[in-house]
């Protein structure tokens, strides 16, 4: 196979993989979640950014991550409408979204480091939920602050509120690239 037909191939793989990621992020969008001041968990959302990370390199992953994350921000752009003054907006929009949803493109930062696909996918996996914990982490403490019981430390509650959607995420994406991987050998150019 040429260099080119392979290049057009992962680029096409990788359009296919984001559409079928912002479908998912969309949806799950859509559902009605019990957490009240935002955040939440996909079904699966970041599963094919990840999937492009391991099987294309961290170039094309970051590229469809960042991708998605600008999408992600155009979705909950209202959130922009709470916050005043340009260093909470930058935080909002890297801390919550750019780098948040950016860093799903490192999902395969594992590859060919183990002796099996599924802990490279798993590790990569997990790896990328934790970063994207800490950013959501570091919003709740900073900007959204004030949303905090007035009885409980506000790192406290950032934990607790960001935790418990990013570990049932966690856990989705897990299920999901574990699935993938039994699936599929993704370390082949042609998953025929």
């Amino acid at each position: 196979m040429s260099k080119k037909v392979t290049k057009n191939h992962s680029l096409a793989e990788s359009a296919i993989m984001l559409a079928l990621s912002i479908a998912l992020f969309a949806v799950s969008d859509a559902l009605p979640w019990p957490f009240l001041y935002g955040g939440g968990f996909s079904l699966f959302g970041q599963v094919p950014i990840i999937v492009i990370s391991y099987r294309h390199g961290l170039k094309n992953g970051l590229v469809a991550s960042t991708a998605l994350a600008l999408f992600e921000m155009i979705m909950g752009f209202k959130n922009f409408s709470y916050v005043s003054g340009i260093i909470a907006w930058l935080i909002v929009a890297f801390a919550d979204y750019i780098i948040a949803f950016g860093c799903l493109g490192l999902g395969g930062i594992f590859k060919d480091k183990f002796k099996n696909q599924h802990a490279e996918l798993v590790a990569g996996g997990i790896v990328v939920c934790f970063i994207r914990f800490i950013c959501h982490f570091i919003s709740g403490v900073t900007i959204w602050a004030g949303y905090a019981p007035e009885n409980m430390l506000v790192g406290v509650y950032s934990l607790v509120y960001n935790g418990s959607y990013m570990l049932i995420e966690t856990i989705i994406t897990i299920i999901g690239l574990f699935a993938v991987s039994a699936a599929f050998n993704l370390k082949k150019k042609n998953l025929r």
